[in-house]
């Protein structure tokens, strides 16, 4: 039970906020999701017993930043963000994003999703963000990942992969696709998070087999570069899933009490700057 696996510091690594009252999507954003404002999270991350969030910019916002750097400065210290920027942003804009408490910049490159990123600005963007200690959090299909291994061993910043990998159809872990991943991790330059198997499962709930055999192998190997994630509010998902099923599925995914305060506390305190 997660009653086991909580500890103090616990960090829900990738949420988004959508507050329509005053931050409307851009008119091509691929989804519309239910008004979601920090104020209704914070209910669901006192619910599960998380301290701190990171705050990931959603694809229908664009490189409009407001709301998720509204939210991150009602956190008041207990959130990082994760945003979009145009591959010409200055230094000092992004010195004072650093200033604000972001940490990173998202490429959502999965087809159909809706990002303003494009993989011509990956390596710019890394070379810019690189001094600051950000990361590019990255989702992909999983099964890209021996195309773009390359490019993402050679960027000199530190990289936060989505979802598992975002298999949108998942695979063995001794897939070649998923190896190509696993180097990735054993750079130590790369991050996973264990989040949102409901996205990519063919098995479904409440267990998602296919999915878990990924993060059993990612909590098994390399727990010291797996985060946890809710991806509350779940853009696209009616009903909602259980954000305290979800939360329940990592003592089996990593069985160490030890491993999942790493998992929950320890590895985002350390990435994120907590």
């Amino acid at each position: 039970m997660t009653s086991n696996v909580i500890s103090d510091g616990a960090c829900d690594c990738h949420i988004h906020i959508y507050d329509y009252t005053r931050f409307e999507l851009m008119p091509t954003a691929p989804s519309r999701p239910p008004q979601s404002l920090w104020s209704d999270y914070q209910r669901e991350q006192r619910a599960l017993g998380l301290t701190r969030a990171v705050i990931v910019q959603p694809t229908g916002y664009g490189f409009d930043n407001r709301c998720t750097l509204d939210a991150l400065g009602q956190a008041q210290g207990s959130a990082r963000a994760i945003v979009t920027v145009p591959a010409e942003i200055a230094e000092s804009e992004l010195a004072a994003l650093d200033r604000a408490g972001v940490r990173g910049v998202r490429f959502m490159m999965v087809a159909n999703g809706g990002g303003v990123m494009r993989w011509d600005m990956l390596e710019p963007i890394a070379a810019k963000i690189a001094p600051f200690g950000w990361n590019i959090n990255l989702q992909i299909d999983g099964r890209d990942f021996e195309h773009y291994e390359d490019v993402l061993k050679s960027l000199p910043c530190r990289i936060v992969i989505d979802h598992n990998g975002k298999f949108l159809k998942p695979v063995a872990p001794d897939h070649p696709a998923m190896q190509s991943l696993l180097r990735l991790l054993d750079t130590g330059r790369c991050w996973i998070k264990l989040s949102a198997p409901y996205e990519t499962s063919q098995t479904g709930a409440p267990d998602y087999a296919d999915v878990s055999a990924l993060a059993q192998t990612f909590a098994r190997e390399f727990p010291e570069r797996c985060l946890w994630a809710s991806n509350w509010p779940h853009p696209g998902r009616n009903p909602q899933p259980s954000n305290r099923a979800l939360l329940d599925l990592l003592p089996a995914w990593a069985p160490s009490a030890e491993v999942r305060t790493r998992i929950l506390v320890d590895n985002p305190a350390a990435l994120y700057g907590f």
